[in-house]
């Protein structure tokens, strides 16, 4: 499936290498909040630091918008690298991310060491891809890895921009296992094949709607944008999120399921709510009967089973988008009820990074699924059919 080079085919003895990963991570007072893009990072790194590479690590956090702003630094995350990596990794302090700190650090460096670089969207050129910043970070490198898959659906300077000025670039390990994955479970799945798909719009699905009924044998609609559908049935969703002009789109859809024999599963009863908060009054109704001045916020115990049922069966499931609003705790059924029929099963079962990995993780089922995508909108692109710029910018092999 990848004909990238990857880390593997690599010789970076002695070599100066550029590593773009994705260390986006949430801070709360310059503490890090959850650091799974961290460690999902360390494989490459140790592998780059065990052949002798000298590592220069580069990656966003946030949107600065062009312009140096200390709470979107970098600095607490070479504090934490140093620990989990148990060696020194140095922080470039830079408001231009490549000047004379960071050059300096990179010029002290032994084969092994590792520098990290302060924020690439401190440069108002790095989401435009100009010219001038790639050559300024190429400079820095001999060769260029890519492993920031979350970052991977944009062309920016550090992704895509930068490819054109090294001796050679591959894919870290990280982007290699997100593309065996989504790649083999869209292009090549076991089947049965499964895909769920939640989340409160249709406008952000439809092309993902749209490739994967193509390729699968049962797709799941839930979350928000299931009551467009419901209402294009002529059902009643009360104050439930709605999109009118997708109408027309969801019926085409239905209909193009029935004519490719693919099995179109949308909820038959809905978890219904006063007001959009926790404690609120709320009760169960057969979908598209929710009266007025109500909304659903979750799928019902019926559609729970309906879709844990359909999920059983399954060799290869893809799942993204909530099921409905599951940081609020009376709301967070339906989820918890697809991420433990996906833990149930003996099939490849991947989560679509965003909100669904959020969810899987925090419910403790993070463990028992095959993959755990850590890029929303890139995974969400790769099930759209499209190929992302970061990877088409790194060499074959």
């Amino acid at each position: 499936m990848l004909n990238k080079k990857t880390v593997d085919d690599l010789q970076v003895k002695g070599k100066r290498v550029l590593l773009r990963c994705d260390f986006n991570v949430p801070l709360q007072d310059g503490v890090i909040t959850d650091e799974n893009r961290i460690t999902a990072a360390l494989p490459t790194i140790q592998k780059l630091v065990g052949d002798g590479a000298k590592v220069i690590l580069c990656s966003h956090m946030g949107k600065p918008k062009g312009e140096p702003k200390p709470e979107l630094s970098l600095a607490p995350v070479a504090k934490r690298l140093s620990e989990l990596l148990g060696k020194d990794v140095v922080f470039a302090k830079d408001d231009t991310v490549v000047g004379e700190n960071a050059k300096a650090a990179v010029a002290k460096m032994q084969d092994g060491d590792v520098v990290l670089l302060e924020n690439t969207r401190y440069r108002k050129e790095e989401t435009k891809n100009e010219e001038n910043f790639s050559r300024e970070l190429a400079s820095l490198a001999d060769i260029f890895v890519n492993d920031a898959f979350g970052s991977s659906h944009r062309a920016h300077c550090s992704t895509v921009g930068v490819t054109a000025f090294v001796q050679e670039s591959a894919v870290g390990y990280l982007m290699e296992k997100e593309i065996a994955f989504l790649g083999n479970a869209v292009n090549n799945p076991e089947r049965p094949f499964v895909a769920i798909l939640g989340g409160s719009k249709v406008s952000d699905k439809i092309n993902v709607i749209r490739n994967l009924l193509e390729k699968v044998d049962t797709l799941i609609i839930g979350g928000g944008m299931a009551y467009t559908f419901s209402a294009a049935e002529g059902g009643k969703i009360g104050t439930s999120l709605l999109e009118e002009d997708k109408i027309p789109y969801a019926l085409d859809m239905m209909k193009q399921a029935k004519e490719k024999g693919v099995r179109f599963l949308t909820p038959v009863d809905t978890v219904i709510a006063k007001e959009f908060k926790n404690d609120t009054e709320y009760k169960t109704v057969p979908a598209g009967e929710i009266p007025d001045d109500w909304m659903g916020l979750d799928i019902g115990e019926k559609t729970r089973e309906l879709f844990a049922d359909a999920i059983k069966g399954a060799k290869t499931v893809v799942w993204n988008g909530p099921m409905g609003v599951f940081e609020f705790e009376n709301f967070a059924g339906g989820t918890k009820a697809v991420a433990e029929a996906m833990a149930a099963i003996d099939a490849t079962t991947i989560i679509g990074g965003g909100d669904s990995a959020a969810a899987v993780n925090q419910m403790g089922y993070g463990e028992k699924m095959s993959h755990i995508s850590t890029g929303g909108g890139a995974s969400l692109e790769f099930l759209e059919g499209k190929e992302l710029p970061g990877v088409a910018a790194v060499d074959d092999k």
